[in-house]
C-alpha cells in the first residue's frame, strides 16, 4: 500500500478512535485502564532495549530467506541487520503492551509467528515463566535472535525455524489449547486467515490473538474484516498497527477502535 493510502487510513483511524473515557464496554474499559494505558519498566526490559539499540547499529550482512508477503520461491536477499532492525522491529510500546497482557492474563501456551531479531520474543519471555514458542522462516535472522536470547539468559524460549505452513500445524498438534498467539509472519490475506483458522481450533474463551500490521495492505485489511466477523470472536480492538481479538463468552459482539499513542 502506498504512503498516501496509509496516511488516509491512519487519518480515518485517528478520527474514529475512542479513548478510555469514550469506551462504554466494562470489559474493554478495564482492559484499557489496567493494561493498555499502563507503563512498565524494569531492568530486564532495559537490557532488551539496549540490545535493540545495538541491532540498529549492527552493520553485519545476512541472507534473508523471504517466505512472507510478496515473496517468491528462492527470493533471497542480502540485508544489513540494522536495516532489518529499523524496518521489521515493532516499537517498544507494542512489545511492552504484550508484556503487560501476559503479566495480567497469565497465559499458559504462548505462540509467536515471526521471531525476526527476537526483541518482541524477549519481552514475551520476560513476562512469563511459561514456554514461549516462536517460529521464524529465515535461519539467518533466527540466528541473530538466538544471540539475543543467549545474552539475556532465557531458558523458556523454544525457537523453531521453518515454513509456517508446516511448523505451525505441527506445533498446534503438540498442545491442547492456545491462550496467546501473536501473528507477525506472512502478511497475506490467505495465509493470515489460514493461520487464524488453525489457531481458532485450539482457542478458548480466555484466548487472546494479536494480529500485526492490520492496515499493511488492502489484503490485510480484508483479512481483519473477516476475522472480526467470525462467529466465535466477541471483542476486537483496533489499535491501527495491531488488532486484538478476544473470545470472552457472555460479551456482546463489538468492534472497538482505540487511540493508542
Amino acid at each position: 500500500m502506498n504512503i498516501f493510502k496509509q496516511a488516509y487510513f491512519f487519518l480515518k483511524y485517528s478520527i474514529r478512535a475512542n479513548t478510555l473515557h469514550g469506551t462504554h464496554s466494562p470489559f474493554v474499559y478495564q482492559f484499557l485502564e489496567q493494561i493498555l494505558y499502563q507503563k512498565v519498566s524494569n531492568e530486564k526490559i532495559a537490557q532488551i532495549e539496549n540490545i535493540r539499540k545495538k541491532l540498529l547499529l549492527d552493520d553485519r550482512k545476512i541472507e534473508i530467506k523471504d517466505l512472507g508477503a510478496g515473496s517468491q520461491q528462492n527470493n533471497n536477499r542480502i540485508k544489513e541487520v540494522k536495516s532489518i532492525a529499523k524496518n521489521a522491529l515493532k516499537p517498544s510500546k507494542y512489545a511492552a503492551l504484550y508484556y503487560r497482557i501476559i503479566q495480567s492474563k497469565k497465559p499458559k501456551n504462548i505462540i509467536e509467528l515471526g521471531t525476526s531479531l527476537g526483541i518482541t520474543t524477549s519481552y514475551l519471555a520476560t513476562a512469563s515463566t511459561e514456554k514461549i514458542y516462536t517460529l521464524e522462516g529465515c535461519p539467518n535472522t533466527l540466528a541473530i535472535a538466538q544471540e539475543t536470547f543467549n545474552k539475556l539468559g532465557f531458558k523458556n524460549i523454544i525457537a523453531k525455524e521453518g515454513n509456517f505452513d508446516i511448523e505451525f500445524p505441527a506445533l498446534l498438534n503438540t498442545i491442547n489449547f492456545v491462550d496467546f498467539v501473536y501473528f507477525d509472519g506472512n502478511h497475506t490475506k490467505e495465509a493470515t486467515l489460514r493461520y487464524f483458522e488453525l489457531a481458532l481450533e485450539k482457542a478458548n474463551e480466555n484466548s487472546i490473538f494479536i494480529f500485526d500490521d492490520i492496515y499493511w495492505s488492502e489484503e490485510m485489511m480484508d483479512a481483519w474484516k473477516i476475522i472480526k466477523s467470525n462467529s466465535r470472536v466477541t471483542i476486537t480492538i483496533d489499535l491501527y498497527f495491531i488488532g486484538l481479538v478476544f473470545f470472552k463468552k457472555g460479551q456482546a459482539k463489538e468492534n472497538f477502535t482505540i487511540l493508542y499513542k
